[in-house]
């Protein structure tokens, strides 16, 4: 017997046709719940790893700033431990309600794509009726969440919806929806600092900026995956509009990102830890880059996730200088 294809997997057995064989939701998630759990994208967490980053940075910059003040005690260490929590499942819940509310919009357009036809909505696993509630569940969820921070954070949160609901709608209006998802993606990045400090300052706002910076770079070699399908639909991207000046592009991007990162880091007082964290992830990101082949959708997709690496390596330099400044 020849071995199964998978597409033919997918089909058989309802898993997402771009999913990692044997992942936990088609192996160990209860059969009703699985659908749900793939729209969330709960079987590739990637997302969600790069949805909490910008919080955990913030969190660990506004540590980080209080320590070289001189004033960081243990009780900050357990309010952004809590709230290193709370972003968690943050993360987790609103970016499956992302994608879900994503999945809603485009479910025509992935119907007819090889690689997404396989989602829950155009396969048939879920209607759009019970995604939109599915959506609503997620969104309310996220609200209770939001609701532990301080006032200025519950505002400054509910107004990244705005850009959450006008993303989708992006790749079918300008070549730079990777833009918009950076703006939206990366709101974490303020919304860290402010769960600390209740406000804002110079250095939360220079973070989301190279996080917005990194969000391009990264997902435009993600979008190299679905290039050819984007233009026979008449979709955009900064893939099509990057084309084979993608390498020089990247660098470009990911050069402004450590340069926008390391005065961010400056600013809050960051010394040896995070400035060696940013310059190993210079490193990953010029390999990203060098050994990129926008043919080959696997090696895109690796070069992708691994961006998960360079999200612990400044949380980890970060939450080192806060601590060992302070002395504690």
């Amino acid at each position: 017997m020849t071995e199964p294809t998978e597409k033919n997997f997918a089909a058989e057995n309802g898993a997402v046709a771009d999913a990692a064989r044997g992942n936990w939701v088609d192996v160990y998630a209860p059969l009703a719940w699985r659908p749900y759990l793939r729209l969330a994208r709960a079987d590739r967490p990637i997302g969600s790893w790069l949805l909490a980053f910008p919080c955990w940075w913030s969190l660990g910059l506004a540590l980080t700033d209080r320590s070289a003040r001189g004033e960081l005690t243990p009780g900050d260490l357990g309010l952004s431990l809590w709230c290193g929590v709370l972003f968690a499942i943050g993360a987790f819940v609103m970016r499956g309600a992302g994608c879900a509310y994503n999945d809603y919009v485009d479910r025509d357009y992935d119907a007819q794509v090889a690689r997404t036809r396989s989602r829950p909505i155009p396969s048939g696993q879920v209607t759009p009726k019970a995604a939109l509630i599915f959506i609503a569940a997620l969104l309310a969820c996220g609200l209770a969440v939001l609701v532990q921070f301080n006032w200025f954070t519950i505002l400054l949160g509910a107004s990244s919806l705005l850009l959450v609901g006008i993303y989708p709608f992006m790749k079918r209006l300008t070549y730079w929806p990777q833009l918009v998802l950076g703006l939206t993606f990366n709101w974490g990045a303020l919304v860290g600092w402010a769960a600390f400090y209740g406000s804002l300052s110079a250095a939360p706002v220079l973070l989301y900026a190279g996080c917005v910076l990194w969000t391009i770079a990264y997902d435009t070699i993600y979008a190299h995956q679905d290039k050819e399908d984007d233009l026979a639909l008449g979709l955009k991207s900064t893939a099509i509009r990057f084309g084979d000046a993608t390498k020089q592009w990247l660098y470009g991007l990911y050069a402004a990102t450590i340069g926008v990162w390391l005065v961010a880091a400056y600013l809050a007082g960051a010394t040896y830890f995070t400035f060696a964290a940013l310059a190993i992830s210079a490193a990953q990101f010029a390999w990203q880059t060098a050994t990129l082949d926008i043919g080959d959708a696997d090696n895109c997709l690796v070069r992708f996730k691994s961006n998960r690496y360079v999200g612990w390596l400044l949380l980890i330099g970060l939450m080192l200088d806060a601590v060992l400044m302070a002395r504690l």
